[in-house]
């Protein structure tokens, strides 16, 4: 699939075991990893930190190398069901304060005009996640400028 903001393709990485399994060698109970999993989120990490935990440390010395496959269920999902997900989606947020960066680097060096058109390509990017999760995740008031982010992450 071609990237969104250039005319090439994107750099292929690498693919899931097709096993919906979870491995032998992991025999982790799925409590035991939707408690860590509720612990970790109210540590404030992000999903995508949470996994790479799991995986690096796992539960009770033991990796868990795919959360669904273990549990049956999402990390996003298992916040969620035990209301500890955060107000922003991760990868919104993530956008914002790339934005952020951004900005405040154009104010300091007017003149950077390939930074001006990556700036513009994020705020394209935020602009389309902010009409995507309107109404269900994001306040549907909420319209994307410098400020509004800014504001928003503090």
């Amino acid at each position: 699939m071609a990237r969104m903001h250039s005319r090439r393709r994107g750099s292929s990485g690498s693919d899931r075991p097709a096993d919906d399994d979870p491995p032998e060698w992991s025999d982790v109970d799925a409590d035991a990893i939707e408690d860590r999993v509720v612990e970790l989120a109210e540590q404030g990490h992000d999903p995508s930190q949470i996994g790479l935990k799991l995986r690096d440390e796992g539960v009770k010395g033991t990796p868990i190398p795919d959360v669904k496959a273990a549990t049956g269920s999402k990390v996003t999902e298992i916040m969620e069901n035990n209301h500890v997900e955060n107000e922003i989606p991760e990868d919104l947020r993530n956008l914002l304060e790339q934005a952020i960066r951004l900005n405040e680097h154009m104010e300091e060096n007017g003149q950077d005009h390939q930074n001006r058109r990556a700036l513009q390509n994020t705020e394209s990017k935020v602009r389309r996640l902010v009409d995507y999760y309107s109404g269900d995740k994001i306040d549907e008031e909420f319209a994307y400028t410098y400020e509004n982010a800014k504001e928003l992450l503090e």
